[in-house]
């Protein structure tokens, strides 16, 4: 990934990433070629030494039981946003800007591991749906559907985990413009309705 130093993100910023991020596209190298899926995952980060992402996804998906050549990779998406030049100060000073994109982005390199499990996977579905569940005004639980209903669904799908080995991770967030230019960047994003991408560049800037 190209990431000019002021766009590297931060250890931190990693790891808010990785944990509150909800699904990821995982890509991984067959001999059938590139093949890709959206999946929804949650963070372990006592996982081996650098820790994994934890998953799973139908068992009719053939990505799981294909071979896997080199590492995977899960593409992790933070928050992301049009930056308009008229937003920034430095507009009616010179009138050099131009229109650009925010965003936050991990690439998540590691070993993939299946597990074919029942067992690894109810632990799992039951971390994944309580995370969600947290905020709602009336929770769900895994034990509120019939147990014979859930061995069928547990049936259904297969676990995947990235062990993860390295990332890539890239927060372009501003931090490129003056200080003029990124409060008018928080006002146009809270304006236009935006206020996790808004939070995102404030962060950025205050990193502490």
């Amino acid at each position: 990934m190209y990431t000019p130093a002021h766009f590297a993100a931060s250890p931190e910023a990693i790891t808010a990433l990785l944990q509150d991020s909800g699904a990821a596209n995982l890509v991984t190298m067959t001999t059938d070629g590139l093949l890709a899926t959206f999946l929804p995952f949650v963070h372990d980060p006592s996982v081996g030494g650098h820790g994994a992402l934890q998953s799973h996804m139908a068992r009719n998906n053939t990505q799981w039981s294909s071979p896997v050549s080199g590492e995977a990779l899960m593409i992790v998406q933070g928050s992301d946003a049009y930056i308009s030049p008229s937003w920034y100060a430095s507009k009616a000073e010179h009138g050099r800007v131009v229109p650009t994109w925010n965003y936050s982005t991990a690439h998540v390199y590691g070993e993939l591991v299946v597990h074919d499990d029942v067992d690894w996977l109810a632990r799992h579905v039951r971390r994944l749906s309580d995370r969600h569940e947290a905020s709602m005004p009336q929770p769900w639980t895994v034990d509120e559907a019939p147990e014979r209903f859930i061995a069928g669904q547990l049936r259904a799908i297969v676990g995947v985990e990235l062990v993860i080995t390295r990332v890539e991770a890239k927060t372009k967030l501003s931090q490129n413009r003056s200080a003029a230019d990124v409060d008018g960047v928080i006002a146009g994003l809270r304006a236009a309705g935006d206020p996790a991408s808004a939070a995102d560049v404030e962060r950025a800037r205050n990193p502490n």
